[in-house]
Parts: C-alpha cells; structure tokens; sequence
C-alpha cells in the first residue's frame, strides 16, 4: 500500500527548462539505479513519479525551480484506494459527501480538495475509477467500495436510474459560450412541467426574460442558471456554489427559495464558501479536508452547527483528526479605534449619474488608520463611489476631498496578460514579502502568467499587488470573490495587520456578512432602487450600519457562543423576536 501521494502540475513542470529533468538527476532513488521519477508518454514528456518507490525525502520537491511537485505523506487511516484518480501524479477523492432526503447538506472546505469533483460524481458526470485512471471502474466494485454504506443504496439506485438529478456547475460564465439566444429561450427547454412563470418571479428573473444570455450579468446568469437547475424535476439538487455574483439581499432570498424546494422525497448537496449563508441554508454539513491539489476526504455528517465550529477549529473528534494546525477565532466585539482621530477625506452631497441612474451621497469622511466595510445591493452605486474616490470618474454635482495617493483593487479581475506573477509582484515581494507574499502562499505562483492563474489565485495576486503600491486609501471592490473561507479569513488578518502597521485607510467592498464583520471598523450602506437611484450614508459604527442594513434585510444577526461566528437567527425563533423587540438586528 502507498504511504505518500507525489502530485506533477502538468503546467508548471518543464524538463527542457530545468536542466532536462534535475528532479530525476537529483532523486536518491534514481542515483541508486531505480526509475522513481522517469519522463511521461504525455506529449510534453512531463516527469512521472513511481509513488511505491518514492522515499519522501523531499529534494525534488524542494529544488524543482518551477514549484510543480508535491510530496505528501498520507493519512493512516487511509487504508484504502481513492474513489477517484485524474490520471498519474494528479489528485485523488477518498470518499463522497452524504444525501439525506428531506435534509439540505452543505459542503465545506479549501479550494482544490476536491469539492467540485465529489459533487460531478454524485451528480453522474464523472465515473469513479477507484483510482485506476485508465477507465473507469466496474459498478460492481464501486459498491463493494461503499459496502455497508448508505452511499451504497444511493449508487445502487443511481446505476439504476432510480434517483432523478438536476446539477448546477460551479462556472456559470461559461453558459454564454454554450447556448445562444434569449434567457426565456434557454429556460423553455428546461421546463417540464410549466414552472418557468412561478420560478422566474421567485428568483426575480422577469426584467430580463427576453435579454440575450449573452449580455447580463453575473449575478443574473447566477440566478438563470439556478433557475434551469430547479425547472428540472429531480429527487436530488446539486448546487455548487450558487450564490457567487450575489449581492447579500439576493443570497438571502436564494437560501430562502432552495429551502422550498426539500421535502420527505427530495434532497440537496450545495457548496458554499459564504459561512454565514451556508450556516442559513443548510441543515447538515460534510467537511472535505486534505491537501491542495493533491487529495480529498469527506467527513462524516455533522449537524450544521457542530460542522462549522468543528471546520474553524480545524478538528474533526469523531474521527480524531486534525486537518489545521490552528483554529480560527473571531473577535467577540468590534474593535473601537482608540486616540486622536487624523481625517483622511471627506465629502459632501455628491451626486453622480450614469445613463438612468443616480447615486447621490451625505456628508460623510474617513480617519486615517481604519477599514470601512460597504454594503449594499448590487447595481446601487457602491463601485461607482469607490471609482470617484479613486479619481476615476467625477462626480456632476457636491465635494470630495481627496488630495491623497489611492490605490484600487477592481472588482472584475480577468487578463490576458503573459506578464509572469513575479514580475507584476515585484514591489510586494522587495517592501512586503512578509507582510503579503508569504501569507497569501504567493511563491508558488511566480513562474506563472497572470493569464493561467485560477480566480482565486488572481484575486490573491490581485490583492497583493494592491496593497503593496505607495498610497494612502486602499480600495478593494469584492475582494473575498473566488476566495474559500479560510482565505477569506486570512484576508481580514492581512487587512486589520496592514492598516496597523503603515497607518494607512482600507475601503472594502463585499457581500460575505461575516468577512465584513470580521474586518471592518465602520460600515457605509448603500439603500436605493437597483439600476434606478442609489443612497450613500456613513460610515457610521459597526452597531448602527449592521442594524440599519439587517432591517432593511429582514434578518437579525447573532454570535454563536463557542466560535464567536455571526450566525443568522432562525425567522421567528426566541432569539430572533427578542431581537426584534428591542431593535438590535445586530448583536451588541
């Protein structure tokens, strides 16, 4: 039995480059006379790691210039092959996350552990190879994996045919280059039974029915992508990552309406990196740990509560397993700036229109030495703010004061550039490697373009690159985009340490509640008609900004006593009336 997994990133590793092979010159192993790493038949001749042979002394991994080897040592109580294997040196999937008809289960953890893949198996699109990546494997031996297992009746009956599925993707932007024609267009084909009028009116579809696919928006291709999912009908939804685009007041409104759709016969599987939503949608959550890029295990169930305390402290009891070195607190109270306060900018009834929309604000001003989190829905002027702030563009009508240096994070991060991460991070890495680099695991990207980075790995290049330029306002429009939740959470650390250190203002904008609770001093809120007018107040305290955005809302917000995370009060629950009686939609 394999002790250690060897994963190759088949786009970082590049023999010609690197000396023809310096991994295999250097191996051990292979000094001894064996064949532990060897060229692949692949076309580019990649290098290929003989897993049973590898040692795990760690040279290879250490001295490829590239980064594109990882050596991990594997669990012990894995004492049996993966369900899945993308091919040689690639990653494997241990185990599947649980279906419990009546019941929404969440699935939580990292990036690139394997969330996706889990929910493509389950959802019929990938057969499993037990790890035999030549093809897939023989049905028989995929139950006798799960003998024993109620993941056996549900194989056994999705062989069969007997469980209907209907699967939402993770990257809805890729639906335009799929199918052409109108949202109405793309929606009839999906409605079975004549849904299309009652579902476009709950997921607020109706303004843009007869709009090209082609020309809306994120969030809008968000919800027309979650609406074809439910026009199907099934026993099981699978959702992955159905709240991405999604402005807080439409997250709340989607947990709301996947809610509706669970009875006795149903069930659903739904990623989320939202903590907060996903603690609001679900009834029963899977923790998916491992290694990056390299392997994945699913947990077993855990009641919503008790799974996202035990994913912050990083320690799964029932299986005695420690999956992070450290948990993740948050802080009890919002910290209060203390000492003379030094004004940074101001402004005064500013007033900007674009096209049939107007923003308009209050006076308002920032302090040197703190962040300001912003929200507010989509299409309400809160980029357009950030953009006359910048310098961007200019307001018709009011004041802004702003004789500073700004630097600004756009919330739209895609390029096409060759420029290598190295290169465009050069400031970050010679004033603040340790500050940035290092703790945004930024090393292993330098000897890539900015062009083949993922999302999140661009939007982490991204957030460096801004923070680390000579300026004295930093604004970051959605800055947790793409990002999991413990990259989120490291993100408020970097961003609560810098402005700290350097003495400098940070303006966020978001739509993860607990990534603004947990990073922000003040909040401005943004209220108004979408694409119609939008209202700009604050910054006012964390108190006064959360209350008056939850009323609006419709929800009260509550700290959980073990982690201290702010949790969503059940809608008519004690704490929630309580709540509501005495006006604090926001925990004091």
């Amino acid at each position: 039995m394999r002790k250690r997994i060897a994963v190759i990133d088949r786009n970082k590793c590049h023999p010609d480059e690197c000396g023809n092979y310096l991994c295999a010159k250097l191996c051990p192993v292979n000094r001894a006379g064996a064949d532990c790493i060897y060229p692949g038949d692949d076309p580019g001749k990649k290098a290929r790691i003989d897993e049973l042979l590898c040692t795990g002394c760690g040279i290879c991994p250490n001295r490829c210039p590239f980064g594109a080897i990882t050596i991990i040592n594997l669990p012990e109580t894995l004492n049996k092959p993966p369900i899945h294997r993308y091919g040689e040196n690639m990653f494997e999937l241990y185990s599947l996350p649980s279906v419990l008809f009546g019941q929404i289960t969440g699935i939580v953890g990292r990036n690139g552990i394997g969330k996706s893949t889990a929910l493509k198996i389950m959802a019929n699109l990938i057969k499993p190879n037990l790890g035999k990546w030549s093809e897939p494997a023989d049905f028989k031996l995929i139950i006798n994996y799960f003998k024993g297992t109620e993941m056996q009746k549900f194989m056994e009956k999705l062989h069969k045919g007997e469980i209907s599925l209907s699967y939402k993707p993770q990257q809805v932007d890729l639906i335009p280059k799929q199918f052409t024609g109108t949202v109405r267009e793309l929606l009839q084909k999906v409605d079975v039974k004549g849904n299309l009028a009652e579902i476009t009116k709950q997921l607020q579809l109706t303004p843009f029915l007869d709009t090209q696919i082609s020309a809306i928006s994120g969030g809008e291709l968000q919800r027309v992508a979650i609406a074809a999912t439910v026009l199907k009908p099934a026993a099981l939804y699978l959702f992955d990552e159905p709240t991405s685009y999604l402005d807080i007041k439409q997250r709340i409104n989607i947990s709301r309406f996947l809610r509706t759709l669970i009875t006795d016969q149903k069930a659903s599987l739904v990623i989320e990196h939202d903590l907060v939503i996903l603690d609001y949608m679900t009834d029963v959550v899977n923790i998916m740990y491992g290694y990056e890029g390299a392997y994945g295990i699913v947990s077993g169930v855990k009641s919503n509560r008790e799974g996202i305390n035990a994913f912050l402290e990083g320690y799964l009891k029932e299986e005695n397993i420690r999956f992070r070195d450290h948990p993740i607190k948050f802080t009890t109270i919002p910290d209060v700036k203390s000492g003379l306060l030094v004004k940074l900018i101001s402004w005064k009834n500013v007033e900007k229109k674009l096209g049939n929309f107007i923003l308009k604000t209050k006076e308002g001003h920032l302090n040197r030495n703190e962040i300001i989190g912003i929200l507010g829905e989509n299409g309400i002027g809160k980029t357009t703010f950030i953009k006359m702030l910048a310098g961007m563009i200019k307001p018709e009508k009011g004041e802004i004061n702003c004789n500073i240096k700004v630097s600004y994070k756009p919330q739209y991060l895609e390029t096409d550039s060759e420029t290598l991460v190295s290169e465009f991070l050069q400031q970050a890495l010679a004033k603040y490697e340790h500050q940035l680099v290092k703790p945004l695991d930024l090393e292993k990207l330098f000897a890539q373009k900015l062009s083949q980075l993922s999302g999140g790995q661009l939007q982490r290049v991204a957030i460096a690159y801004c923070l680390s330029q000579d300026a004295d306002l930093f604004l970051l429009d959605e800055p947790s985009a793409y990002l999991d939740i413990e990259q989120r959470l490291l993100i408020s650390k970097i961003l609560r340490n810098i402005t700290q250190e350097r003495d400098i203002t940070i303006l966020v904008v978001d739509h993860d509640l607990m990534f603004l609770d947990n990073t922000s001093d003040r909040l401005m809120v943004f209220t108004g008609a979408p694409a119609k007018q939008g209202l700009m107040e604050g910054p006012f305290s964390m108190e006064e900004g959360m209350n008056r955005f939850l009323k609006e809302l419709g929800i009260t917000l509550r700290r959980e006593i073990r982690s201290h995370r702010p949790r969503i009060n059940k809608p008519g629950s004690v704490k929630d009336r309580e709540q509501r009686e005495q006006n604090k939609w926001y925990y004091s």
